[in-house]
């Protein structure tokens, strides 16, 4: 019998206040009868009063104004309808989502498991350049992928359609609970971001070098160095703990 399905999520926001969401967008990613996982038409976007003015810097980036939303409903009534529909959902899925989870805290999802298509993407696809969600869009070309539904970017169901996308190719590569199991770590970075050593991959650094990054304070540094110098046989600190996913690459 096929999996429940996997939410994506999108969401833009007023500013970055814990309830100033101003839209969410959702795309169902379903395993069918053979097994594979697809892209199904189960998507949609709502407008979400954020209970304050959106910034000039955030509506720079989705064009939502204040009008839009002055008659929409607000999160906290809103957030549950969409995170945990009737039918249920295998997990939760975003980009970069440790972004989304900021909003969509367990009292609006029940607890549900996350996937971090970010994440996944550094794992699965170490030989792509960059890995943000336009980038993966057209660095990866997604088969199936209609460019009209994907528009514009930066509005949450676009968003959420394209990233879709990509989750429907991880998942058809790696089980559910491998996605998830990723997404609870920090990023595994391919190469490092910046710095001296800029674009190198971890295992050409010496062992010197990767023991100062193994202090570094990016959360996704520190344990990409760890994991190498583990590999090695040469880490000898304690294994960090899990926080928020919230630095850029």
């Amino acid at each position: 019998m096929p999996l429940p399905p996997i939410r994506v999520i999108d969401l833009e926001t007023a500013g970055n206040g814990p309830h100033h969401v101003c839209e969410i967008g959702w795309q169902d990613v379903a395993q069918g009868s053979d097994g594979r996982w697809h892209v199904n038409e189960e998507r949609g976007a709502l407008l979400v009063n954020p209970g304050r003015p959106i910034l000039p810097d955030t509506m720079a980036v989705h064009h939502i104004i204040d009008a839009d939303v002055a008659d929409a409903p607000f999160w906290k009534t809103i957030a549950s309808s969409v995170l945990r529909p009737e039918k249920g959902v295998l997990a939760l899925a975003a980009h970069r989502a440790a972004f989304e989870q900021r909003y969509c805290t367990p009292r609006f999802t029940g607890n549900a498991d996350w996937i971090c298509t970010w994440k996944c993407a550094l794992r699965l696809w170490p030989h792509l350049p960059r890995f943000s969600n336009q980038m993966l869009r057209y660095q990866r070309m997604p088969e199936g992928l209609v460019r009209e539904i994907g528009l514009p970017a930066h509005r949450a169901m676009p968003d959420a359609y394209v990233t879709a996308h990509h989750l429907r190719d991880m998942l058809n590569e790696a089980s559910a609970e491998q996605l998830i199991a990723w997404s609870r770590e920090p990023g595994l970075l391919p190469r490092v971001p910046a710095g001296p050593e800029r674009g190198k991959s971890w295992n050409r650094l010496s062992s010197d070098v990767l023991q100062a990054f193994a202090r570094d304070r990016d959360t996704d540094i520190r344990f990409t160095a760890q994991t190498e110098l583990t590999r090695r046989g040469e880490f000898t600190g304690p294994a960090q703990s899990q926080p928020d996913q919230t630095s850029l690459f």
